[in-house]
Order: structure tokens, then sequence, then C-alpha cells
């Protein structure tokens, strides 16, 4: 992705007008709607049982009385299944980089996490404590009340702080908190999201009703189309919905329920290829 063109351009304005003009952000969402494409793509999931499948899963710890030992088993279970990452709070990154040191799974942290509505500058310091302690990719929460509000711009200049503290190679994924947008505020932050720089925009927090859709992450992937990656959480919890998910664009899965998910996926798998 070409974060650099991506974050000056958005619909020919650069970042400086975009942030500052409500008007401009409207006319970006408002010719966003208008172009949507009618038909529904159906994206190829990767196939069960294998690696691909394996790396498309955030192994997610994000309780606040998680323990050590709970931990220990997220750490030991992301090796095993060969998860792409764990995702832990704050307290947690350093002890988790430590247990996964030697192995190639990507430690991420939340920010702002599961409000969305900490100030900027807490942000800023949550994600440059994240980074400074092992965490290479990061799930912050947008601020949805200010979104739907029409703060764009607090909405934006909040991401692109974010996105500042942590510039790539760090992975940023904003999490919109779906379940509280309509589809016209989804369009809008997926939108912001995309001219912040950020390189996901993600479902839910899974603490605030309901989690991830097909519809939802179809929309998402319809509007950020291939410059950014959709990453679907809440309420994923069978190998069904993880091919739903990917199948309406998705390639990125959070869940709590990767073990689970990985032995029915194995057995589908020994079914269709007829192994015993």
């Amino acid at each position: 992705m070409d974060t650099e063109a991506q974050g000056n351009d958005v619909h020919g304005m650069r970042d400086e007008e975009v942030a500052v003009n409500t008007e401009n952000w409207t006319a970006i969402f408002d010719q966003v709607q208008r172009e949507l494409p009618k038909e529904t793509k159906v994206y190829k999931a990767p196939d069960l049982g294998t690696t691909e499948f394996a790396k498309s899963i955030d192994y997610t710890l994000l309780k606040p009385e998680a323990t050590k030992e709970q931990i220990d088993q997220l750490c030991e279970e992301t090796r095993i299944n060969g998860f792409k990452s764990v995702c832990v709070r704050l307290k947690w990154v350093k002890y988790a980089a430590s247990l996964l040191r030697d192995t190639s799974v990507v430690i991420a942290c939340v920010v702002g996490f599961p409000e969305g509505t900490y100030d900027t500058p807490e942000k800023s310091r949550e994600t440059t404590e994240a980074v400074s302690a092992g965490a290479s990719e990061l799930d912050m929460v947008l601020n949805y009340p200010a979104l739907k509000k029409g703060n764009y711009s607090i909405v934006y200049e909040d991401i692109a702080a974010v996105r500042s503290a942590a510039p790539p190679p760090t992975i940023l994924k904003v999490i919109l908190e779906t379940s509280q947008l309509s589809r016209a505020e989804i369009i809008a932050g997926c939108k912001i999201a995309q001219a912040a720089r950020a390189d996901f925009v993600k479902t839910s927090t899974g603490f605030n009703g309901e989690g991830a859709t097909v519809e939802n992450v179809r929309l998402m992937k319809a509007v950020v189309g291939d410059t950014m990656k959709v990453k679907a959480s809440g309420g994923v919890k069978t190998v069904e919905d993880c091919v739903r998910m990917m199948e309406a664009g998705a390639e990125r899965i959070g869940t709590s329920g990767g073990v689970l998910i990985m032995k029915e996926a194995d057995k589908i798998a020994l079914v269709v290829t007829g192994r015993k």
C-alpha cells in the first residue's frame, strides 16, 4: 500500500485541507456512497488447515482481569497453532514479547480500548509505550462518539497522532465499533482512517454490542478497496464465521476462540482431502 500517496491525496485534497474542512469530508463521504459497487464481490478464503489460514488469526485476550497464567497459555497456544499474533492490553505486551521472542508471532496491543474516548495525548502515550515494550501492531479504537457528532477533524487528528507516534512499519488498525454506527458513519470512519494512513479498518472491540457482521465487513472492504485491509472481530467463534468474513473481504480475524477454530478447521480439512 502506498501510504504516502494515500495520506496526501484523498480525492485530490491534501491532509491539512481534509482535516480542517467538514464540508470537504462530507463531500468525500457522499461521493464514496454514490460510487460504491452495486455487485457483491466474493473473496477467496485461505484453505482450511493451512498455514495461511492460521496466519489470518489474531489470537486475543483483552479481559481486564486476565492473569499471567492466561497470558502464558495464550502465547503457547499461539506458538503451537501458528497464529499471526497475540493481541493483548498494554500491561502484558512486554511479557508476551519475552515469551514469543524466538518465534514469528507478532505482538499486537490495543490503544484507547475499549471506549475510544481517551484523549489523544493519552492514546499517543499508550502507543509509544506499546511499541517500546515490543508491539509491532496496534489496534486503536476510533473516537466513535465524536464521529457520530460529525466532529471529523477530531477523529482524523486522533488517528493521525497515533500514526505519527508509531509510523510504518508498525501496523495500525482502526477499530470502528460498527455496532454503534450507521452505514453512513461506517463509510466516514473508513475514509478518515484511510486519510490518516492506517493499514486496517477493524469492525469491533467485542466489548460493546454486536460484533462483526458480513454486511459491515463487505461495506468496509468496498469503501477501502485495495488501499487498506479489513479485520473482522467480535463474535467470530467458528470456522463458518471465519470463512464468511473472509469471503466478504476480511484478511484478518480477531478472536479469543482461535484454538477451537483451528481444531474445527483441521477436522474439515481432513474430510475434504480424504485423509484419515
